[in-house]
């Protein structure tokens, strides 16, 4: 029987977001802050924690959401609200990476917890996560691709377990478009039309069960159009796994 691993194919464009020296500095700027700064709890301020366990608590369980009109059946950890809002948008878009921990953890047990992905619990189970992309721009912002960064350290925690994992950035998203937030279902789909392409080279092998991974989900347009852009090139996703849920109409929990 082969080790479990963590797989993470080399990219010959992974340093392609981060080509301005304003996002070398943005990147090296927050981890700093986490250093020196006192630490402080991103769901609700307490001292000590960058992530407290009154907070973790009340995320509770996992939640098994509704198809979402095409979507693959998806995972989220907890709901778009509360301290799991403030902790991501602390991670996303304010640099607080000390989040990354907490955050992969709970979404591992979200994962392997999940009744629609339990058949995948075999005594060797191979996974592949692919994080969601974002948009170029909002990359070279915030110095980092913070969907990756958290997809490969969901990986790890799933490879602790026993299990054999590859982290891999098989889509990405041609520049252009708007950011997503406000905007209804019909006009995230025209948003997203043509710009999300298969990277060929990273493409999941045969017979792993592809997960994806993203913060959100809101109307499931972005895990739609990254299934159905694997799906042209042959791979199938199982399903898919995200942090928050903001649609608005989970279903039955797990756990």
């Amino acid at each position: 029987m082969n080790p479990p691993e963590l797989i993470v194919p080399g990219r010959a464009d992974a340093a392609e977001p981060m080509t301005t020296m304003y996002s070398r500095f943005r990147a090296m700027s927050a981890g700093l802050l986490d250093l020196v700064l006192p630490l402080l709890c991103a769901g609700c301020g307490a001292s000590g924690h960058s992530w407290c366990d009154r907070c973790a608590g009340a995320v509770g369980e996992s939640r098994l959401l509704l198809a979402l009109d095409g979507a693959p059946p998806t995972v989220a950890a907890g709901p778009y609200s509360g301290p799991l809002r403030a902790a991501l948008l602390a991670y996303k878009e304010r640099g607080r990476h000390g989040l990354l921990g907490p955050f992969a953890r709970i979404m591992a047990t979200a994962l392997l917890t999940a009744p629609l992905l339990a058949d995948a619990r075999a005594p060797a189970p191979r996974w592949w996560l692919v994080p969601a992309p974002s948009r170029p721009a909002a990359v070279r912002a915030r110095g980092r691709e913070h969907m990756r960064l958290l997809a490969e350290q969901i990986g790890e925690r799933i490879a602790a377990t026993g299990a054999t994992v590859g982290v891999s950035c098989a889509v990405r998203m041609r520049a252009g478009g708007h950011d997503s937030v406000g905007l209804g279902t019909r006009a995230r789909r025209a948003n997203l039309r043509g710009r999300l392409l298969v990277r060929p080279g990273e493409l999941p092998p045969s017979g792993a069960k592809v997960v994806l991974v993203d913060d959100v989900v809101t109307t499931g347009s972005t895990l739609r159009g990254c299934s159905e852009a694997l799906a042209a090139a042959g791979v199938v996703v199982s399903g898919a796994l995200v942090l928050c849920d903001a649609t608005g109409h989970s279903t039955s929990r797990s756990g």
